[in-house]
């Protein structure tokens, strides 16, 4: 059994879980496993740490599954699209399991924020942290008590928000973000954080609606049973596929500022 450490850019794709007639980062992944004769389909022992949505992107997905040894994360690669890069690996026991032994999870999310008041932000995800009931944060009907983990700090115009815990539910991060975000612009008043943790739902005009997906980053998953070593080949790969991406959207953005400017006269 080895994991392997995976990140990607989500917003190519519909998601992490494989679905039939759309890109999935896991169906890559599949696909890749097939192309180098090690699967076809699930390989055995497989599980990931988790399931991101349609766009979030990935440093530390983690993925597990009997394979043979000369599988290292730069041979992974060299079937995988450039969106999707094996960075580290590890050995494993044979009852590993990617989603049942995760520690924690740990996702941050990038909100331009450029004048929503920081104190009333930090104020309303303090009051989000520690063990609630998450309910109205999710679409799912149970198991929603969480233990969370929560920071944010201003980075010029963007708030970024640090969450971390055992597991999340679904949406739950972005959901946090969007009702922070009110609190801090004044939408809503602290009280609505009281409500959504309460044990009434909170629905339609006062329900909360999950922020977009494109700044969410799972950026850590803890393992204490495993020692993950860097894979060089691999990581240089990721480093410079994301050094790509990170100059074409800068160039994408000075493009969109040429237009604005242009438009404002």
């Amino acid at each position: 059994m080895r994991a392997f450490r995976v990140a990607y850019d989500g917003r190519p794709f519909h998601g992490f879980q494989r679905q039939p007639d759309v890109p999935t980062v896991e169906g890559r992944l599949f696909d890749a496993l097939a192309g180098l004769g090690v699967a076809a389909g699930k390989p055995e022992g497989y599980a990931a740490a988790g399931r991101t949505d349609a766009g979030v992107s990935a440093v530390a997905q983690t993925v597990a599954f009997e394979c043979p040894d000369w599988l290292t994360p730069a041979a992974l690669n060299s079937e995988l699209p450039a969106s999707i890069r094996a960075w580290a690996s590890a050995e494993a026991p044979p009852d590993f399991h990617a989603t049942h032994h995760a520690g924690y999870r740990e996702y941050v999310y990038h909100l331009y924020a450029p004048d929503e008041d920081f104190a009333r932000a930090e104020a309303a995800l303090s009051r989000l942290s520690g063990e609630n009931d998450f309910h109205n944060l999710t679409p799912d009907d149970e198991n929603t008590v969480r233990s969370l983990d929560g920071e944010v700090r201003r980075d010029g115009d963007y708030l970024v928000f640090t969450l971390r815990a055992g597991g999340f539910v679904r949406e739950m991060v972005r959901r946090v973000v969007s009702l922070v975000r009110a609190v801090a612009t004044g939408d809503a008043e602290f009280e609505k954080v009281a409500r959504v943790l309460g044990p009434e739902r909170v629905e339609g005009p006062e329900g909360v609606a999950p922020a977009p997906a494109y700044p969410l980053v799972l950026a850590d998953v803890g393992y204490p049973r495993l020692d993950f070593s860097v894979d060089e080949d691999g990581a240089a790969s990721a480093r410079d596929a994301f050094e790509e991406l990170r100059e074409e959207r800068a160039t994408g953005a000075r493009v969109a500022d040429e237009v604005v400017g242009r438009l404002r006269g």
